[in-house]
């Protein structure tokens, strides 16, 4: 018996080995046009993300609302929103989680940026950020920062949930001095 779930623990992490792989292939990559999708947020309301043009986006994608990790790496997206507003950027969640489930999630957690909710599956699959786990689908963790004109400015398929907030900011920052000594 333990040979037999040995075995299905161990195909179980192939799959997803090889998932984030496949998935890593298929992203967009930096300075491409991010692709455009239309999603519900917490509250019920469509959200596209042509609305932001103009404006940085941190589009992260994480596996579920109410997770240890998930819910860390929101807190940290929370508690940095004042320096987002300042940097002219916004923080855009996507899971395939329900509008509603989004909705406890950012209540119970006092989250204010928007969650969307990818039922369709079809935004984490356009992003390479899908995960097969036999029947089960979830979006794996990974962040796109695009930029004012929609473009990817980079790509983050290994996240650590704790500091990614952090290192988002960071990236912010040097893509703006980039953009200004080339200005010159």
């Amino acid at each position: 018996m333990w040979i037999i779930v040995g075995i299905a623990i161990a195909v179980g992490v192939a799959v997803g080995v090889v998932t984030l792989w496949l998935s890593a292939k298929t992203a967009p990559v930096a300075g491409s046009a991010a692709p455009d999708f239309t999603l519900s947020s917490q509250e019920g309301k469509q959200v596209s993300l042509k609305d932001y043009r103009g404006k940085w986006v941190v589009l992260y994608f994480y596996p579920k609302d109410f997770t240890s990790g998930c819910t860390r790496e929101a807190h940290n997206f929370q508690r940095d929103q004042e320096e987002y507003a300042r940097r002219n950027a916004v923080i855009l969640g996507v899971s395939v989680d329900s509008a509603e489930s989004h909705q406890k999630f950012c209540a119970k957690e006092e989250l204010n940026f928007k969650l969307l909710a990818d039922t369709s599956h079809e935004v984490s699959k356009l992003y390479g950020s899908l995960m097969n786990f036999g029947i089960a689908q979830i979006s794996a963790r990974h962040t796109f920062l695009i930029d004012p004109q929609g473009k990817i400015a980079r790509s983050y398929m290994s996240v650590n949930p704790s500091s990614h907030s952090s290192e988002m900011l960071a990236a912010i920052e040097d893509l703006k001095k980039q953009v200004s000594r080339v200005g010159l």
